[in-house]
């Protein structure tokens, strides 16, 4: 872009084209300017949408813009508002977009008889053609379904190939999941504040180890799940996504765990989380240096941390247990402890607090017997 006001045109017809957030770096990347630009840019149409009488307005949702309509005329222009394809029947589309032509039957087959109301709403609004083949019928894609995705045509090939790009952007199969309507990252409550060290932003927390129907319907939207390791064969059994398992038990574990999430984050704030958490163990390790008595770790999550802290172990040494009481071998490991570490069961806060609070457990109570 040659100057300022064109970036300004280009960005305000994109936040009205795109029905949806945004964020900065896209922008920077369609004017061709650095994200510093864009969002110089997207302030100043926002004080001038804001300064004007229109029913329009701009919103920062934190380096992500959207324009929409204002609140106080949602309800007078609700009616005339485009209704969405919903997540199922997107994916019902989405499959008839990558097979096609595809015999409605092996359609039916692979997404169940929900498919024919899928198909029927799917030719109503003109994105699906379905033409006789034999007893039943053969499906394709229509012109209005590539204006409608904004693709330049609807040849087939065209279609599947813009389908591998976008899975090849989002990741893999996992964008190409994300693509076929799963439009969320799910993770478990614990879980949600591990989305902003990896500076994860579209996300959904859910409850995947117990859902209820609600929350069975929500999962549809998920494309990939974040859960607690040990927990795989559980939710598998309802959810048929992407899963990844990760665990916050020791420093070490929070560290894995945003690396392995970092590739659908933020590098950068990744990498941060990850410098925070390594000096963190390093001030822990150093305040344990000072303890000369020798422990016996009651369970393997509590000789983990005893590791981190390179505590001396001894068979007759002070025993720690974890604070849960009975295992899931009906073995009460809490009893006789001469310390107790507190467990995510008993614990509140984000990620970092319950596993400083363990460390801190172990240190006060050892210095508190060597006081004694």
């Amino acid at each position: 872009m040659s100057n300022s006001v064109s970036d300004r045109e280009v960005i305000e017809a994109a936040l009205f084209a795109a029905g949806g957030a945004i964020d900065a770096l896209t922008l920077g990347k369609l004017v061709g300017k650095s994200k510093k630009h864009v969002i110089s840019v997207a302030l100043d149409l926002m004080n001038e949408y804001d300064s004007r009488e229109t029913g329009l307005e701009i919103i920062d949702l934190g380096e992500r813009y959207v324009m929409q309509v204002k609140p106080k005329y949602t309800d007078m222009v609700r009616s005339f508002a485009p209704k969405e394809l919903s997540a199922p029947m997107l994916r019902t589309l989405s499959m008839i977009a990558y097979h096609q032509p595809l015999i409605q039957s092996d359609l039916v087959d692979m997404r169940g008889n929900s498919a024919y109301d899928h198909i029927r709403e799917l030719k109503e609004r003109g994105l699906v053609e379905a033409v006789p083949h034999g007893r039943t019928k053969m499906l394709r894609t229509t012109s209005l379904f590539a204006d409608y995705f904004g693709l330049d045509s609807n040849d087939p090939d065209l279609v599947k190939k813009k389908i591998v790009e976008l899975s090849r952007l989002q990741s893999g199969q996992s964008g190409l999941n994300k693509w076929l309507g799963r439009r969320f990252i799910g993770v478990t409550p614990m879980y949600e504040s591990l989305m902003e060290m990896c500076g994860i932003r579209e996300y959904k927390v859910i409850n995947a180890y117990d859902p209820t129907e609600e929350e069975l319907d929500e999962l549809e939207d998920v494309y990939k799940l974040i859960i607690s390791t040990g927990y795989l064969e559980k939710v598998s059994k309802h959810y048929d996504g992407e899963i990844v398992e990760v665990s916050s038990t020791t420093f070490d574990d929070l560290i894995d765990s945003i690396k392995l999430l970092e590739g659908i984050g933020d590098h950068e704030r990744a990498e941060s989380s990850i410098s925070l958490v390594t000096d963190l163990k390093e001030r822990y390790t150093s305040k344990a240096l000072v303890i000369s008595k020798k422990v016996q770790p009651a369970t393997e999550m509590v000789a983990r941390i005893v590791s981190d802290l390179r505590l001396g172990v001894s068979s007759t040494g002070i025993v720690i247990a974890p604070d849960y009481g009975t295992s899931t071998d009906g073995v009460d490991v809490s009893e006789g402890a001469d310390i107790l570490i507190p467990t995510h069961r008993n614990m509140d806060g984000d990620l970092l607090d319950r596993v400083c609070s363990k460390y801190d457990a172990v240190i006060e109570g050892l210095k508190k017997l060597e006081d004694s």
